[in-house]
């Protein structure tokens, strides 16, 4: 347990203290570039500008307990742990703007979210699900208080990268191995609201593609849209995010809170889920967990 506990000191270390720093850290004497381009460059550059933002949140979240054991999917796996860790990184590049004269923006952003099974022997990492997206967002610009602020219409596609197995060679071979892949892509549309220190979303989206062929009824758990809601007071962020299927009654729930932390551009990180989805591989398996650790966006 001691050496699981090091290795989980060493990943919040890696993301609060950089344990490689820049070579440049401040501000060069730009004064002698004559290059104006160059110049710009390299002020970017020891500025440490690179384009990127936070997109949703990022997190490590040391101590991640599920109410019911996880799902084991080949005998090589053993058991899982109910507790494990878990990691988010996301972010969002800008592609353009304004090309329509809407002032609308286009994005693609990418989110990866891991469950690391830390606290087992051999540390595997339980699961892993990539989300890259394309979406252009257009701002409303309604004055009504209660009225849509802005669209958004995107692309996202949701895989944990996993081979279908059923479909190779190694199934006769190997007559244990079960099909681990899970896919699925989606075009949506999204209205964002706002009052005050409250701001809403309502999403629906559209599957298409063969995510049939890996799992066929995901749309019975997670259903075609979802309702998120953000509130903010003082310096407290509350969010809460249902989405499911009313035909099937089946769905989920996802509660956070944030806070900030003492360091700067950290936050005290909570969450709680309960319901279908919260990962890929295990998308029509109920579970309840409850997480905490630290974020670094909100």
């Amino acid at each position: 347990m001691l050496k699981k506990t090091s290795i989980l000191a060493g990943i919040l270390s890696l993301f609060l203290f950089a344990a490689e720093p820049s070579p440049v850290i401040g501000t060069l004497n730009l004064q002698g570039v004559k290059d104006t381009q160059a110049r710009s460059y390299i002020r970017d550059w020891s500025n440490e500008t690179f384009g990127l933002s936070p997109y949703r949140p990022n997190y490590v979240l040391p101590l991640s307990y599920s109410s019911k054991p996880y799902r084991v999917y080949t005998p090589h796996d053993g058991t899982y742990m109910q507790t494990e860790a878990e990691l988010q990184v996301s972010f969002k590049f800008a592609l353009a703007q304004n090309l329509l004269g809407l002032n609308e923006k286009y994005y693609a952003a990418y989110t990866q979210r891991s469950f690391w099974q830390v606290y087992k022997k051999s540390s595997p990492f339980r699961e892993t699900n990539y989300s890259p997206e394309l979406f252009v967002t257009v701002p409303l610009g309604t004055q009504n208080t209660f009225g849509p602020k802005l669209a958004t219409l995107g692309f996202w596609h949701y895989s944990n990268g996993q081979g279908n197995i059923e479909k190779s060679d190694n199934v006769a071979q190997y007559p244990e191995l079960v099909n681990r892949s899970r896919s699925l892509n989606r075009l949506y549309a999204k209205l964002t609201f706002q009052h005050n220190a409250l701001v809403w979303d309502a999403m629906v989206w559209y599957p298409f593609g063969h995510y049939d062929d890996d799992n066929p009824d995901i749309m019975d758990y997670i259903g075609y849209g979802g309702i998120r809601a953000m509130y903010f007071y003082r310096q407290h962020l509350f969010s809460a995010y249902l989405r499911g299927n009313p035909l099937t009654q089946k769905g989920s729930i996802e509660l956070t809170y944030s806070h900030p932390a003492k360091i700067k551009g950290t936050y005290f990180f909570g969450k709680l889920f309960t319901g279908y989805g919260e990962s890929l591989i295990d998308y029509n398996h109920k579970n309840t967990k409850i997480s905490v650790g630290v974020s670094f966006s909100r």
